[in-house]
């Protein structure tokens, strides 16, 4: 038997980056409190989410993992609370600038980092104007407390992520977010059809999922978003066990047996009756195998 605890938490962010670390640290240390374990926090939670706009000014909030504020801060976090927390930062490496996240473990250092795979461009989504493609391929870090994947945001769109890191040895997902308001288009609301992308990668890899979205209405110059929150953790066959709501601040907590759930995956045998021999077409774009 080896139980796990994990959480998800969502806030509002402002344009100041202390107010926004101490907020989060507030909500880690409420999870910890309640037994959590590895500690999920919402995507570039540092500032407001300024791929709005297209604005070289924004290219200043992109530092080094070394120099990252949220990054030294959450280390010493991690180390003191004993958890687990993936942050979520924009990263600065020479002239490359990725969105990208680092995994803490609870004894405070840094097991490495993931650069977001899938870049998203629509109107209030502008992110290929920030980021370059990441290029670590998906990973999988055995952290203190288990073996856990994590894809940002637009990543959990794709099922090719949560399966590479399922076969990769993750026992839990995590998807931290920003996601709400469509600002050209304020009638389309996509929580459903989000919540559903990963409900599917959870039940279909028989793995938890935690999603971890902001919530609050942003403004820079003429274009809104209000984050639609409903951050939620699913179990292994995609029950939502717990979710919150699209306005409040808070924390989300459940508890998982990893060996039980490593049981019931070779059980139902979806792993053993797959047949990669089969699936060259989705290593094309057009589905032409040559």
């Amino acid at each position: 038997m080896r139980k796990v605890k994990v959480a998800a938490t969502q806030m509002s962010c402002t344009d100041c980056i202390e107010d926004n670390i101490s907020k989060a640290e507030k909500l880690v240390r409420q999870a910890a409190s309640q037994g959590a374990q590895i500690i999920l926090i919402q995507e570039l939670f540092e500032t407001l989410y300024f791929c709005q706009k297209e604005k070289p000014d924004f290219y200043n909030y992109a530092t080094e993992v070394e120099q990252n504020k949220a990054i030294n801060h959450f280390k010493g976090i991690a180390k003191e609370l004993k958890v687990v927390l993936p942050i979520s930062f924009y990263e600065k490496k020479n002239n490359a600038r990725y969105n990208a996240l680092a995994v803490i473990d609870a004894d405070g250092e840094i097991l490495g980092v993931y650069r977001k795979s899938h870049i998203p461009d629509g109107p209030g989504y502008e992110e290929k104007y920030y980021f370059n493609p990441g290029d670590t391929g998906f990973k999988v870090w055995n952290t203190k407390y288990g073996k856990i994947g994590v894809g940002i945001c637009w990543d959990q769109w794709y099922p090719e992520a949560a399966r590479c890191m399922a076969l990769m040895g993750a026992e839990i997902l995590f998807y931290p977010t920003a996601i709400g308001s469509e600002p050209e288009n304020p009638q389309v609301d996509s929580k459903d059809h989000w919540q559903r992308c990963m409900i599917g990668h959870s039940a279909c890899n028989l793995v938890p999922v935690v999603a971890s979205n902001r919530i609050g209405s942003e403004v820079i110059e003429d274009s809104t978003i209000k984050f639609y929150g409903s951050s939620f953790i699913t179990n292994a066959t995609g029950e939502k066990v717990v979710e919150a709501n699209r306005t409040e601040e808070t924390v989300l907590v459940a508890e998982f047996d990893l060996d039980a759930l490593s049981e019931q995956r070779i059980e139902w045998g979806i792993f053993r009756d797959r047949r990669p021999d089969l699936y060259k077409a989705i290593l094309t774009y057009d589905g032409i195998v040559k």
